[in-house]
């Protein structure tokens, strides 16, 4: 396997074997060890996505996130972007967690025991408890302000939150410290609304934030005695901080002043090697019976899914912004330029229509490996279940126009691209930030020379605002290209007037109609000119392909 990737080979059981030596580790030198988690168990793997019809997505992988001692866990948006998953997460996943599942500011709707339509919170609104050591904890569990969310499911802004009698009531008597986990950036976001709110009521009381959402590992420091830490994407980076707060006291208002807190933040490689190393085992002593047993379990559930069904073998690497865009390693041009315009006129009667296809870079989640492509592969790199829709006859010389409309920046559309780039981030899509942070690190790490001297593998290099070292291990930092928020496949060769299909994900339906009716004036689309195109769902457009192709 490619690097980084082997950065990330740790499963979900070696974690669970990591996690109790840390909690023994932490016994022993007499400390408090708190585990949490910022959101987001949905969408991403064959474990959570590759379940059978009928089925709830992470339904069944979610049973192994319950087998760990989490202290606190906060929802995500991609727990909101379908209905059902909300109400399993409601139903079977919050009562488990024992009020330490907390949705802040997210509702869900709701029939009551007495038959009636209610709106309630999908965890708790926030959690009190004390620790081992005896310290009090204030924790809350805040989801960005989230626009994309399912019918029957309410995000509520932060701003809003803040002024709500029951967050007053929760920040009124001061814990030892406040613990303000949820799916929501350290950087450009609302945590200062939420640190500011607190900060009123308590001036000097320690507060660490544990945000996320954005994939990026990246701290700051709002004051001396307050850090927020963001750890990553996906499984890519456990995040580790410590405090060195003072004693516990028995009356409030005795933290011991306003001297600065002591930090440190450290960004793991979640792999065995990271763990072992850590907790001081050999590969012989560290796993224990309970991560045995959820790696067991894990492979039991990729056995019933038929994770391991193989499509085909890939021949080569295909990478989201590891090679430049459009090229023979770039996963985008593999998807847009080859396997869209196999897949989507499979068995389809518009099949000898002339057609232009289109869909957003950020339908693909991961990377490609070169090697056995297997179910499990498929909905690890394109995991969403979106539908393609299209314009019939749409007349080329317009259809052609509409990919470059949909990325251009020239002067004018500058404001119109920020416009459209807030809309995407409120509904969920990160690959923007996600994107610049890669490339900043690629320049501000010498990419080119790093790579070059072959003295450390490829992985991430992080340059935060907290002080000392970040990552755990030293890296050369991954190759950066560029690529647009949208792509496409290649135009037919054919006259300005044919009519043509457009085809595009349903995702970008109303950005599109508004791109097309700008193009043109001799007719003005509604979304009642738009048809299904296929039954054929994005997260089966490469399994098709590699079928076809890579046997």
């Amino acid at each position: 396997m490619s690097f980084p990737e082997p950065n990330y080979s740790g499963d979900f059981g070696d974690f669970a074997s990591f996690v109790a030596h840390m909690k023994q580790i932490a016994e022993e030198k007499d400390v408090d060890l708190l585990l949490v988690d910022s959101g987001d168990l949905h969408d991403g793997t064959g474990l959570s996505d590759g379940f059978p019809p009928g089925g709830v997505d992470a339904h069944e992988s979610n049973k192994f996130i319950l087998d760990l001692p989490y202290d606190v866990m906060a929802i995500g948006n991609h727990e909101l972007y379908i209905y059902a998953n909300t109400l399993d997460m409601y139903k079977n996943f919050a009562p488990k967690r024992n009020g330490r599942y907390l949705s802040s500011n997210v509702n869900i709707t709701v029939l009551n025991e007495h038959g009636k339509v209610v709106s309630v919170p999908v965890g708790n609104r926030f959690a009190k408890f004390k620790t081992r050591k005896g310290r009090k904890v204030t924790s809350l569990g805040v989801l960005f302000d989230f626009t994309g969310n399912d019918v029957n499911t309410t995000v509520q802004k932060v701003e809003d939150m803040v002024k709500e009698r029951w967050f007053t009531e929760a920040i009124k008597d001061e814990p030892d410290f406040f613990l303000l986990a949820g799916h929501m950036p350290v950087r450009e976001d609302n945590w200062p609304t939420v640190f500011n709110a607190i900060r009123a009521v308590h001036a000097e009381t320690p507060i660490m934030i544990l945000g996320g959402h954005t994939h990026i590992r990246d701290c700051l420091q709002l004051d001396g005695r307050s850090i927020a830490l963001e750890s990553g994407r996906y499984m890519e980076t456990v995040g580790w901080l410590s405090a060195k707060l003072e004693q516990p006291h028995g009356h409030y208002g005795s933290h011991g002043g306003s001297k600065n807190i002591t930090f440190t933040r450290r960004y793991l490689d979640p792999n065995r090697v990271t763990y072992e190393y850590h907790t001081r085992r050999s590969n012989f002593s560290f796993d224990t019976f309970e991560g045995s047993r959820i790696t067991k379990g894990l492979n039991e559930l990729s056995v019933r899914f038929n994770l391991s069904d193989l499509f085909g073998t890939a021949p080569q690497d295909y990478t989201i912004s590891q090679a430049p865009y459009p090229s023979n390693g770039s996963l985008l041009s593999l998807f847009a330029a080859e396997a869209m315009p196999y897949a989507l006129t499979l068995n389809n009667s518009r099949a000898g229509v002339p057609n232009i296809m289109i869909t957003n870079s950020g339908s693909q989640r991961f990377d490609l490996y070169g090697g056995p492509f297997s179910k499990n592969d498929q909905l690890t790199a394109s995991p969403f279940a979106d539908a393609f829709l299209y314009l019939p006859d749409v007349p080329f010389a317009v259809a052609n126009q509409v990919l470059p409309a949909l990325n251009h920046a020239g002067a004018n559309e500058r404001r119109a691209l920020a416009e459209r780039e807030e809309e995407l981030y409120a509904r969920g899509e990160v690959e923007m930030r996600y994107m610049q942070w890669l490339e900043e690190m690629d320049r501000r790490s010498h990419g080119p020379e790093r790579r070059a001297a072959h003295n450390a593998t490829l992985g991430y290099v992080t340059h935060d605002d907290c002080p000392g070292v970040g990552d755990d291990v030293l890296h050369a930092p991954l190759p950066f290209f560029a690529s647009p928020d949208f792509i496409g496949s290649a135009p037919p060769n054919v006259t300005d007037d044919t009519p043509v299909d457009l085809v595009f994900v349903d995702f970008i339906a109303a950005q599109l109609i508004e791109t097309v009716n700008g193009l043109q004036t001799a007719k003005t689309y509604t979304a009642a000119d738009v048809k299904a195109y296929t039954d054929v769902l994005s997260n089966a457009v490469l399994g098709l392909y590699a079928q076809k192709f890579w046997n």
